[in-house]
């Protein structure tokens, strides 16, 4: 049993399993009923993907500096006991089920899944061995 931190809207992996989605917004111009077989994801979760600020704020990151910023806001909300709730509870699934958490960008060392993938490992997380 493992989660996968995967690109939401690429193609599934065998075993991925339950595609969560951890962006503040749906995709957009894709119908809700076309979500699932798009390979978007199954279920939304916006609850761990950054506030809207942080979100610009990592978007429009340049350099090393405002990365920095980003994720230092990022993890800060993250601390928050719902979102720590719903980390912790991730990690614990990820011991007794199969699972996928994403977002749409495409560069994972410049989003969130990043380091949402260090905060679910701190967690104790189980990964699957090709997990970004």
């Amino acid at each position: 049993m493992s989660v996968r931190i995967v690109r939401l809207g690429s193609p599934r992996l065998p075993g991925e399993g339950l595609r969560i989605g951890t962006v503040r917004r749906p995709p957009r111009g894709v119908p809700k009923a076309q979500f699932a077989a798009g390979d978007w994801y199954d279920v939304w979760f916006p609850n761990l993907a950054p506030s809207l600020e942080t979100m610009k704020l990592g978007q429009a990151a340049t350099g090393d500096a405002d990365w920095a910023e980003f994720a230092r806001r990022y993890r800060r909300e993250m601390a928050a006991p719902d979102a720590r709730h719903a980390i912790a509870l991730l990690a614990a699934l990820s011991r007794h089920s199969d699972f996928s958490v994403g977002c749409y960008c495409a560069d994972a060392a410049r989003c969130h899944r990043s380091l949402l993938r260090e905060l679910l490992a701190a967690e104790g997380a189980q990964f699957a061995p090709s997990a970004a």
